[in-house]
């Protein structure tokens, strides 16, 4: 079988896309992906939506409609217009998934501005405007989980808007984002239909980790190199399983809520000398997403090796965790920074987005006379 596709019918793991653009989506290609390799859900961010409409000719009809029929627009404005006509298109060729899933699988995900992350009100607000923008009920905002982003998550989930909580990189991102879904869930009338996932990302942290234990240089510090993102995320799954198996949950497990499932997210290989499916492969497990850029999913099409090891280790992984600290590692200090480096960089790509964009804009009209 197909390893992608037996992630999910052998070990029920999505495997979500992590890639966007026009021509997959108009030209098949997204429905093969659903099709051939069971692909159950895409995944946006500034980054993928910049090399999408700036790289190619694909979305210039667009461009050149939505400036005639707005032309005081803002370039803020045009790139939304883009974006939400990908997030339709794409959400309505994963309909099908939905439905059949019942409305726990077959999402698209669409960012909230970065520049919001540290604003609760903001975020929130934008969040709602977006939903009733995409107008699909298997869009899912994108809200990350810095301290301003855990107060909107729990609105949103009270408001019946499903959330893609995003940039966890620590166990204390993911209880704080599981605690404002389960608060989220306790305020509604009715709990079921709104889903949600929770995005701990995983090989950034293997790369901040190395750098630290190479600067140590021992024997024991390098023997620990590409093992620290793996048992991390192995540690959120079990708190993961903690809440969602436990008495926390079965309440509202009753009234027909879903759980609000682990999504790897940054599963590309950084570092070349380490397996380029190795933050797939170590991750399989039921109730989780993986969400897999082109080359990931193609290599692990090719010759990916599916059983499940997300469960069984935790007594080791935690032990792991526990000698990195011995060495002078804080990885609850990493995983800060990584969050803080996480917000600045998707502001980065959201601004550089934006200033391709405006020369695209300038220079079609240009050429336009």
């Amino acid at each position: 079988m197909n390893p992608l596709k037996a992630l999910w019918e052998d070990h029920r793991q999505a495997p979500w896309l992590d890639y966007i653009e026009r021509d997959l989506l108009t030209g098949g290609g997204l429905e093969r992906l659903v099709r051939d390799d069971g692909v159950r859900g895409v995944t946006s961010n500034p980054s993928i939506f910049k090399a999408a409409i700036t790289g190619s000719g694909s979305y210039d009809a667009d461009i050149d409609g939505f400036l005639a029929a707005h032309p005081g627009a803002s370039t803020g404005e045009l790139y939304e217009a883009l974006a939400i006509r990908d997030i339709q298109l794409a959400a309505d060729i994963l309909a099908p998934v939905y439905r059949e899933s019942g409305r726990t699988d077959g999402f698209v995900s669409l960012e909230v501005s970065p520049h919001l992350a540290h604003d609760s009100a903001g975020t929130e607000a934008e969040a709602v405007r977006l939903w009733g923008a995409v107008d699909r009920p298997n869009l899912m905002v994108k809200v990350p989980a810095t301290a301003a982003g855990i107060p909107a998550i729990e609105a949103l989930i009270a408001a019946g808007v499903n959330v893609n909580a995003t940039l966890m990189f620590s166990l204390t991102d993911y209880d704080a984002v599981a605690g404002a879904f389960l608060r989220g869930l306790e305020r509604r009338d009715d709990p079921s239909g709104v889903a949600s996932v929770a995005s701990f990302f995983v090989s950034r942290v293997d790369s901040k980790v190395d750098a630290a234990l190479e600067r140590i240089g021992s024997d024991e510090a390098l023997g620990l190199r590409g093992r620290a993102a793996i048992a991390n995320s192995r540690l959120a799954y079990r708190r993961f399983l903690d809440l969602f198996h436990g008495p926390a949950f079965a309440s509202l497990a009753a009234r027909g809520a879903q759980v609000q499932r682990p999504l790897w997210a940054s599963t590309s290989t950084k570092n070349p000398a380490y397996a380029d499916t190795l933050y797939v492969e170590e991750l399989v497990g039921p109730e989780t997403v993986n969400t897999l850029p082109t080359a990931t999913l193609e290599a692990y099409r090719d010759h990916g090796r599916p059983r499940s090891r997300v469960a069984g280790s935790f007594a080791e992984d935690a032990a792991l965790l526990e000698r990195l600290g011995g060495l002078g590692i804080a990885l609850d200090a990493i995983t800060a920074e990584l969050q803080t480096e996480g917000v600045a960089a998707f502001a980065d790509a959201f601004d550089s987005l934006l200033a391709a964009l405006d020369r695209k804009r300038a220079a079609r009209a240009a050429a336009a006379g």
